[in-house]
């Protein structure tokens, strides 16, 4: 019976005179997302987005994919009542009841939303009448409108729409609305996650990866496509960059204090990154980094890496402990491929004994040991790159 679904959303209601400048950005990610699927068509009308689907598609893959879009709240499957009579809008409330509660003894309350103003009925009076007219036909129904089993809510537009049942959608704000930022991603839990959570924030998504042949393999790499690919359903298309980075990490290894080596590799690659950010006209980069995980992500070791970037650093995780990421990484099903056996980094360049207080003035000190290849090194590095379109 579901023809077309309603779509609610919660902040974008927030937006005031800005608000149709989301709306908009929702329903063509919403129509972007269904493109894959068939001809759906998807309109914006007074604080709703409508999905109208075609005659035949798969109900559980549509519902799929918009709990992928970000800026839906509530996805409403709904009867649509080709009329806005009174006489059938009842028939067809009475017929849905019937056919989808076959079992009568459930409390109710009617919550009705009249978008037409024209329409001679108030919302509270068609509340009142159709609660009347299913007490009437259905013995065991009880109205309750505190606390009642079943919602049947019912709006009147140009048609009207029926439903009573509201699958959860993913929330924040459509993809687009919040700039651009570059990711920087690992085959890890963490970076994936950070890099959902901020396009939940609107923010559209661009990657680097760190690459290190023939100490990381190819596997490895397409362990971090993969991951790129399962984050892409929720941010949309990602732009990849692998960059080489195993020249840069043996110069680091042979000139620098190893206890140091995890900060000065993390501060090369963020140059790297912001290097690329800023040709793609990002606004900032993000990182998985919480406080205090690892030895690199201590509040002294992230003030080391910072001091390193003109742009902002955005870590969402931030305040996270690991099992908060997991079950995050579990919810948008990138845990299993986070967790498959392949590295980012071959231990030979991971100090015994990392240095957990990095005094930034000592680690610029021990950088100065790569002047003589350092520059040479990262511009062979960009001019390598590849670039993976995913999504």
């Amino acid at each position: 019976m579901y023809k077309a679904f309603l779509l609610k959303y919660a902040e974008i209601g927030l937006k005031g005179k800005n608000r149709g400048v989301f709306e908009n950005a929702l329903r063509d990610q919403v129509q972007f997302n269904l493109d894959k699927l068939g001809k759906y068509h998807v309109l914006r009308e007074q604080g709703r987005i409508f999905v109208e689907c075609p005659e035949e598609y798969d109900y559980e893959e549509t519902v799929e994919a918009l709990k992928k879009v970000f800026g839906v709240w509530g996805i409403c499957p709904v009867v649509v009542i080709e009329s806005t009579e009174w006489e059938q809008i009842t028939a067809g409330v009475i017929d849905y009841v019937d056919k989808f509660y076959p079992e009568k003894n459930f409390t109710f309350k009617v919550e009705a939303k009249r978008a037409n103003k024209q329409y001679p009925m108030t919302s509270p009076e068609i509340c009142v009448e159709m609660g009347s007219c299913l007490l009437e036909h259905f013995e065991g129904l009880k109205v309750d409108v505190h606390e009642p089993q079943v919602r049947i809510n019912v709006e009147v537009r140009n048609k009207t729409y029926v439903y009573s049942h509201i699958i959860p959608g993913p929330g924040g704000m459509p993809v687009g609305t919040g700039g651009k930022a570059m990711l920087l991603l690992s085959g890890g839990i963490d970076s994936p996650v950070a890099g959902y959570m901020i396009a939940k924030r609107g923010v559209t998504i661009e990657a680097t990866y760190f690459h290190a042949p023939p100490y990381t393999s190819e596997r490895a790499k397409q362990k971090v496509v993969d991951l790129a690919k399962i984050i892409s359903a929720y941010t949309g298309p990602i732009k990849l960059h692998v960059v080489n980075f195993t020249d840069i990490q043996l110069y680091i290894y042979e000139k620098c204090p190893h206890e140091e080596l995890t900060i000065i590799m993390r501060r090369y690659m963020m140059k790297i990154a912001e290097h690329f950010a800023e040709k793609h006209k990002c606004l900032g980069m993000i990182t998985g980094e919480s406080i205090g995980q690892v030895a690199s992500q201590t509040m002294y070791s992230l003030a080391a890496t910072n001091a390193v970037c003109k742009m902002p650093v955005y870590r969402p995780l931030i305040g996270f402990d690991k099992q908060e990421i997991v079950e995050i990484s579990q919810k948008i099903k990138t845990f299993e491929t986070s967790i498959e056996p392949y590295e980012d980094c071959c231990t030979i360049f991971v100090a015994k004994h990392p240095v957990t207080r990095p005094i930034l003035s000592v680690i610029e000190k021990s950088e100065e040991n790569l002047a003589e290849k350092i520059d040479e090194l990262i511009k062979t590095a960009i001019d390598t790159v590849e670039v993976i379109e995913i999504g």
